[in-house]
Order: C-alpha cells, then sequence, then structure tokens
C-alpha cells in the first residue's frame, strides 16, 4: 500500500516555491529494487538555474549529514554508497529513483536534496522504505464478471509475473496490466465455476533465487435446478403389493424444494413435498406417471418416471391325478382377492405338460390342461 504527500498551495496566492511529492511509504523485498516515485517544486526565481547539464539530485538517509547519510549522489556513484540511480530528468522536476539489490540496509527515512548552480535546497519531506523478507504476497477477490489477482508494487528484474490456475481445471481467458501488477480473468459465472477455485501466482526473480507467492478463491455460484431426474428402486417395473421408492435429485444452489405429483384422469395430482415418494404396498391403482418438480428461487425443473405394477398369478392344482391332469390359475384381480383351490399339489412331471391356456368363462380362472 502507498501513500502520497503533497504540499498544497492557497488559491490566489503565489505559491511557486520550494516543495515535493513522495509516498509515505514504500514496501520494498529483500532482493529485489524499490522505485520512489518522487517529484518537486523550486521557487521560482531559480528556474534559471536549473539546467539538465548542471542539476544534481543528493539521496540522505536518517539525516542530512553529507559524510554520515548521503546514499545517492546523481553524478558521483560510489561502491561505498547504495547501487541505484535517479531515473527522472531532473532539469523537468522529476526525481524517481531506483535502489538496487535491497536488503534490511536500506530501511529507513530518505531525504532529497536538489542542486544545480545556484540552486541548493534540502526537502524536509521524506519517505519511509520497509524492507520485507523474501516472502512475496497477492491476493484474489471476485468482483461482479471477473476475478482479480493484485500484489505489492515491487521492482524486480525481469519484472514480476501473474498467472492463473483452477481447480478443477477449466480455460482461462486473461487480462494482465503487470507495470500494476493487476491480473484479471473476465466471464460469467455459470453452475460450471460452483466450487471451482481459482489460484493465482506471482514469480519474482530475485538475483539468483525465484520467489513465489500464492492466493486462491473458491467462488460459490447461485444458478437454478440442473440435472433433475428421478430413481427408482428397486425397479419402475414391480409386482403388486411389494414396496417401491422414488428418488428425485438435481443440481442447484441453493439447494431446492422438492414436489412430488401424478397424472390422473387428464389431471395433475399433487402427492407430497420432499425429495423421496414411498409406497410400502403398491396396488394397481399405484400405476401411472410421477413428476418430481425441483425448485428454488432461480427456477425450476421437472423429472418423471412411469410406475408399472405388474399382477401376481398363482397356480395350485385343483383334481387328483387319474387320467388327465388339470391345473387351475386363480387370476388375482387385486390385492384383496382369496387364493380358491382345495388339494394342493407341488410336484409334477415335466414332461407332461402341454401350454395350453384357457379362460373359464364364469369364474374368470385360467386353466392349464395336461397330458
Amino acid at each position: 500500500m502507498i501513500s502520497y504527500m503533497f504540499a498544497l498551495c492557497v488559491v490566489g496566492v503565489c505559491c511557486r516555491d520550494f516543495n515535493i511529492s513522495l509516498p509515505q511509504n514504500i514496501q520494498a523485498l529483500n532482493g529485489s529494487c524499490v522505485i520512489i516515485k518522487c517529484r518537486f517544486e523550486i521557487h521560482e526565481q531559480y528556474d534559471k538555474n536549473l539546467t539538465e547539464s548542471a542539476a544534481k539530485g543528493l539521496w540522505f538517509k536518517d539525516g542530512d549529514k553529507t559524510n554520515d547519510h548521503l546514499v545517492l549522489n546523481s553524478t558521483d556513484p560510489q561502491p561505498s554508497r547504495f547501487n541505484g540511480k535517479i531515473t527522472g530528468n531532473l532539469h523537468e522536476k522529476n526525481c524517481t529513483t531506483i535502489f538496487y539489490n535491497v536488503s534490511s540496509k536500506h530501511t529507513g527515512r530518505y531525504y532529497f536534496r536538489i542542486e544545480s548552480g545556484g540552486l541548493k535546497y534540502f526537502y524536509t519531506m521524506n519517505t519511509s522504505i520497509n524492507t520485507l523478507p523474501p516472502n512475496p504476497q497477492c491476493s484474489c477477490m471476485w468482483s461482479r464478471r471477473s476475478l482479480r489477482c493484485s500484489a505489492e508494487t515491487l521492482c524486480s528484474s525481469p519484472p514480476p509475473t501473474l498467472t492463473w490456475s483452477s481447480t478443477p481445471r477449466i480455460p482461462l481467458s486473461e487480462s494482465s496490466r503487470l507495470e500494476e501488477l493487476i491480473s484479471d480473468l473476465n466471464f460469467t459465472a455459470t453452475h460450471r465455476q460452483h466450487r471451482v477455485t481459482f489460484t493465482c501466482t506471482i514469480t519474482y526473480q530475485l538475483q539468483d533465487e525465484t520467489k513465489t507467492a500464492q492466493d486462491n478463491i473458491t467462488l460459490h455460484v447461485q444458478y437454478s435446478p440442473k440435472n433433475t431426474s428421478v430413481s427408482v428402486l428397486p425397479s419402475s417395473s414391480v409386482l403388486e403389493g411389494s414396496s417401491v421408492t422414488l428418488t428425485c435429485s438435481s443440481d442447484a444452489n441453493p439447494a431446492v424444494n422438492y414436489t412430488w405429483s401424478r397424472e390422473s384422469e387428464g389431471q395433475m395430482e399433487q402427492l407430497q413435498t420432499g425429495d423421496t415418494l414411498t409406497f410400502n404396498r403398491t396396488d394397481l391403482k399405484h400405476r401411472g406417471w410421477y413428476y418430481c418438480t425441483a425448485q428454488n428461487q432461480h427456477g425450476t425443473q421437472n423429472s418423471s418416471v412411469m410406475l408399472d405394477i405388474q399382477c401376481e398369478y398363482y397356480i395350485q392344482p385343483i383334481l387328483p391325478c387319474h387320467i388327465n391332469y388339470q391345473l387351475k390359475v386363480n387370476y388375482k384381480m387385486n390385492s384383496y382377492d382369496n387364493v380358491i383351490g382345495e388339494n394342493v399339489y407341488t410336484q409334477w412331471p415335466q414332461n407332461i405338460f402341454e401350454h395350453v391356456w384357457t379362460l373359464h368363462p364364469h369364474n374368470m380362472s385360467v386353466y392349464y390342461h395336461i397330458k
């Protein structure tokens, strides 16, 4: 975070006086470089003294004594001082400066002095440089239709890079502004990005080592029901009298409410709510189409299934075996019919059956004729 201090002028009053614009605080990463953005102003009477050939900029650290506190002279670099240079044009009142190979010894308050012919001025307004361990940081945030990754404006050569990745992996299209250490991912979030984790990585080349930092964000996208379906256990075709359970599922955020209904004589009959519908003892009247409606605040989606109830058949012998044998098959019209039959025989020679079925016209019984 960089904040600036400015010397202000009163409107209507000539204020061509000495003042300077500097960051109040600068965070510098150990092993990288640091840039001090700097502009200054002088009293108008000294404009003629400020020339490109004569202008000289000096930086002092933690004091104003030349022998003890001078760390950079734009015209007289020395090995005992800090490695750096003034990149701004002094005659245009630009004192922007870069220091290289930052370490803990760079921590402190910095003062600027301008000299050019008869112009000599020491600016008491200063900037503070704080050096950090080589652990860069970046942060991710979601705003409307974009993900933004940002990091501290730290100086390094080559410049740092910002990259994106996601889990699960999806195609990413990014736009970067590396000079501001900002990278944006622009997209319209859908259910496919729900619970996807995006990771931003910043990489610095620091002298003989590479330093990286990461931050991630997991999106929580709200959307209407998707992929609504009905499953049936044990099967959508069951024997009457057995139990059957219909289960509805849907992909949605927030969670949906389920409503069951069935088609009866051309009309929709609402049955109950909840994700399951159970019949403990099925009957022929349960046969038909069943519909599940999944709904949340963003929309609805339906799914249906046909429940088929199969009839039961009972085969019973009714006569003893003399010359011809006959098996009577009673057709249960519903689950409340009684089984008809006496003299129940359970074992018959398998090779004497002739597959001929006839329907008795009076009692709705079926006869199976045996040779």
